[in-house]
């Protein structure tokens, strides 16, 4: 009997796809019924109680996207295996975010890393501009190349309407990111993380049947079976795999150079690692730092599983479909996959659905779908954490820091509801957003989606690595020192953006027709990526030791060598705003005169003097001219001139500028609880009281960096094991 069939899915296929996602959908906003998501440690990290499963799975996921699946497996049906190094390299980097990293964030008590920055080196415009570009980096590139490769994959694999599915996939993941915050990433990306090995490892299974075994792979990819008719029965040589495709360590003139990877990529995986919002808020969320490490030794085991899950299967995907996946005449690839230049990014998709029956074809098909939701949910959830912590409470002029605890509790409550609401918000704009660039993808990925990332990552990433190693590693590095740095780097980015974007390399077989300096200066990105970080780092070292240093006090537990230190530590932006105060505020003890004028016909206009003290309750009222009031109805008024009500005390004001006292419709209800916000009158109780609350809380942070000896001798065991794992697939490889 045929098999009922919708486009290139049966029905069991759908079936399978819609339970999948009904389930992460139930996941999802199982976690807005949560308790602590209603403030702002609750939703954005989780409430600090995830355990090192829980985050080993969501880093892993929150990696793996479906622009590895397309990307990784495109490039190395088209060049082979040194494209695994992207990932095998990287497991440093994420051993050195629990080891070196970790701590430090756990200790300095953030929620964000641009707040980190704000700790570690006072002022707004460090902290403002990473902010910045790390958002339009997650628009530009994480949010849009998702989008392209997870609507590629629906094109080919399920015949859906493109926009259709990328709105329904879009909703989904914005619907559970919204409502339950960082909850609902982790525990969805947990069960997205199990479909993902499951899945790819049986489209694995699958593909190395086709071929006769893996022992056959290498053999046919270098044979002519892996050739497109068009180098096959032509003159055309640009179809012939490389001679150096079964190698990871290849040479200097190569497309990807091995002392590239360990001189260059580094710095990038640096800042994805270990400088990145959307990493390092998974294990911020930790119960603690020995959960935190244990995440980063699973997440950096999952990393062996591309080469068996991505690489090898493009590489099957190439053998099986030559003339598509490796065509070379622009006309024909346009036709395939509409892109001239080529069609490797299709070599996923199509073993999906060339090769896999029905059922599984679904089940393979809700893994691209999970990987494409994950890495949004991520993004999308990281992104408004930095949004609204770190740009909008600027925008607003929102108290940070200390400044709360001076609010009273009606205050803190308005302050915390519009946080909360500005997330919910901040993500409903960066799915508009990222749905109008899906053309501008489209149209600019190339052939090698994966590539791309990659060169401009390189292009961006390194000098805030650099920064953020400096800033942990290096105390006597100050805010002129890395600001220096910072915008040296840029400088170099846009410059090197401006290369990429107006003189695009020749395609084979065509001649090189830009200038002979762009020649000359167009390095590979791995050895611009190299240049970039060494101009970095010795900008902001020479500007930091020609300038004053940071006092030591306002560093504590912002280094790797002052974790553990339980001194208090003052606040580094009052060092910086001091001399700004300084201007706007009276001289204490001057007296400032002010103006008083009732509403009417203007008569009885009251000048009132007083002498400022350090007292705020403590000047003299003078009344000109002199007339038939009450001294205390005079005190009012000049207390309300300075922004004090001694009727109802100085917090009635703050109290009158928050806004309406409730809300009781139906309709405002649903958004306040869609916001977090389900009591409304117990939100400002969540909120710190005072400063020494905000104390308990960095103790509260310092108890979690303290390791027990069974705990790290596990960990250390377990690191031996990955490492030696690494240094075998290395050498099996070479």
């Amino acid at each position: 009997m045929a098999i009922a069939k919708i486009g290139e899915l049966s029905v069991g296929d759908i079936a399978i796809i819609i339970i999948y996602l009904v389930t992460i959908l139930i996941v999802g906003l199982a976690a807005a019924f949560r308790p602590n998501r209603s403030n702002a440690e609750g939703y954005f990290l989780a409430g600090g109680t995830v355990i090192w499963l829980q985050a080993g799975c969501s880093l892993f996921a929150s990696n793996i996207g479906s622009e590895h699946f397309v990307g990784i497996a495109g490039t190395a049906s088209a060049s082979g295996y040194a494209v695994v190094l992207f990932e095998w390299l990287s497991v440093w980097v994420i051993i050195t975010l629990g080891w070196i990293f970790l701590p430090v964030y756990m200790a300095s008590a953030i929620y964000t890393l641009p707040e980190y920055l704000g700790k570690r080196f006072g002022g707004n415009r460090i902290r403002m501009l990473i902010a910045v570009i790390s958002l339009m980096l997650y628009i530009l590139v994480r949010i849009s190349v998702d989008l392209y490769a997870g609507a590629l994959f629906v094109k080919i694999a399920l015949n859906w309407d493109l926009y259709f599915s990328i709105l329904m996939l879009l909703g989904i993941s914005a619907i559970y990111t919204a409502a339950g915050g960082l909850a609902a990433v982790v525990y969805t990306e947990t069960v997205q993380a199990i479909f993902m090995v499951i899945g790819g490892s049986i489209l694995s299974i699958y593909a190395f049947r086709e071929i006769g075994g893996l022992d056959n792979l290498e053999r046919l990819y270098m044979s002519t079976e892996s050739y497109p008719n068009e180098t096959l029965h032509g003159n055309n040589t640009c179809g012939i795999p490389r001679s150096d495709s079964l190698h990871i360590w290849r040479g200097f003139d190569s497309n990807l150079p091995w002392l590239g990877f360990i001189i260059g990529q580094i710095w990038c995986s640096l800042w994805y690692w270990a400088a990145d919002q959307v990493i390092v808020q998974r294990v911020l969320a930790a119960k603690d730092l020995s959960h935190g490490k244990g995440a980063t030794v699973l997440a950096s085991a999952f990393k062996i599983s591309p080469m068996f899950l991505m690489v090898l299967p493009g590489m099957v995907s190439r053998i099986l479909y030559a003339d598509e996946v490796a065509c070379v005449d622009p006309e024909k690839c346009e036709e395939i996959c509409e892109s001239p230049i080529g069609c490797s990014n299709i070599a996923y998709p199509r073993l999906v659905v060339g090769i896999l029956p029905h059922g599984f074809r679904g089940l393979v098909t809700a893994v691209m779908l999970s990987a494409l939701m994950s890495s949004l949910a991520s993004t999308f959830n990281s992104s408004s954490t930095i949004f609204t912590l770190d740009i909008w409470t600027k925008i607003r002029k929102l108290p940070v820091g200390q400044e709360i605890n001076n609010l009273n509790n009606e205050a803190r409550r308005r302050y915390n509801i519009e946080i909360m609401v500005v997330g919910r918000i901040c993500v409903l704009i960066l799915v508009l957003v990222s749905v109008c660039w899906i053309p501008m993808v489209q149209g600019s990925s190339g052939s090698q989606l994966f590539m791309y990332i990659q060169s401009i990552n390189c292009a961006v990433a390194p000098p805030i690595a650099a920064i953020f190693l400096l800033g942990i590693l290096w105390q006597r590095t100050n805010e002129k020192g890395a600001f220096a740095g910072l915008l040296c780097g840029f400088i170099m980015s846009v410059c090197r953006m401006l290369l990429i974007f107006t003189w695009h390399e020749p395609k084979c077989g065509q001649v090189d027709t830009r200038p002979w300096f762009i020649t000359v200066i167009y390095i590979h990105y791995l050895w611009f990526a190299a240049v970039l970080f060494a101009t970095t780092v010795l900008v902001t070292i020479a500007v930091s030791l020609l300038t004053d240093p940071i006092p030591p006090e306002y560093l504590y537990r912002l280094t790797y060598w002052t974790r553990f230190s339980r001194d208090e530590r003052k606040d580094i932006s009052l060092l910086y705003s001091q001399d700004m105060q300084d201007e706007k505020q009276p001289i204490l003890g001057s007296q400032v005169k002010y103006h008083a004028q009732p509403e009417g016909d203007g008569k009885g206009a009251t000048e009132i003097s007083f002498t400022e003290t350090e007292n705020a309750d403590d000047y003299e009222v003078v009344q000109t001219p002199p007339e038939d009031k009450d001294p205390q109805d005079l005190k009012q008024i000049a207390g309300a001139m300075l922004g004090q009500d001694h009727t109802d005390s100085a917090e009635n004001l703050q109290s009158q500028k928050a806004g309406p006292k409730s809300v009781k419709s139906f309709f405002w209800k649903f958004v306040f609880w869609f916001c977090g916000i389900s009591e409304l009158e117990k939100v400002g109780d969540k909120m710190p009281q005072s400063v020494e609350d905000e104390r308990n809380r960095e103790e509260k942070q310092m108890d979690k960096i303290l390791e027990e000896p069974m705990s790290m001798f596990l960990l250390w065991t377990c690191l031996g094991f990955v490492a030696c794992a690494y240094l075998f697939l290395y050498i099996y490889y070479a």
